[in-house]
């Protein structure tokens, strides 16, 4: 085999995050430029990305990744394995570094997610569970149970 370059190497690192009070992170993570409010738990391998903002009492668990541009409120649950997405791909395709195509995430308050659940973005209202593998593909503001592909209503929680 012929070596052409030696590859960049980034390492996992929690750099430039306003942490709130009595937060607690389980290595390793990578965890740059947000806010992280208090009391907050962060499981392992979980990628949050500059400009979140995560509200008070909040957890989020292991293997998920929460990237640029997305607010999730106080007293939320983020369960294994979610996924949220900014680029939708407008332009028959990745916006390739065109932030001006991405979109804003919003989660209300008391939400909970279940894992392997994806959040395009989207805004999700107060008193909302999302089912685990759930896609959530539409703004949600009826509080509710949620499940399926695309999330669709079963239960209303109002």
């Amino acid at each position: 085999m012929t070596r052409k370059d030696n590859p960049i190497l980034s390492h996992v690192d929690i750099k430039d995050v306003r942490f709130g009070e009595r937060v607690k992170v389980v290595n390793p993570v990578n965890i740059y430029e947000c806010v992280i409010g208090d009391d907050c738990f962060i499981g392992p391998f979980v990628e949050i990305q500059k400009s979140v903002t995560i509200g008070h009492r909040t957890r989020i668990q292991s293997h998920s990744f929460i990237c640029e541009m997305v607010e999730i409120g106080n007293d939320c649950f983020v369960g294994h394995g979610v996924v949220f997405i900014n680029d939708t791909f407008t332009k028959d395709g990745p916006a390739r570094g065109r932030k001006e195509l991405w979109r804003p995430t919003r989660i209300g308050n008391h939400v909970s997610i279940g894992s392997n659940a994806t959040v395009m973005p989207v805004t999700i209202c107060d008193g909302t569970v999302i089912g685990a593998g759930t896609v959530v593909t539409h703004d949600i503001s009826v509080p509710g149970v949620y499940a399926g592909n695309p999330a669709r209503l079963l239960r209303d929680l109002g």
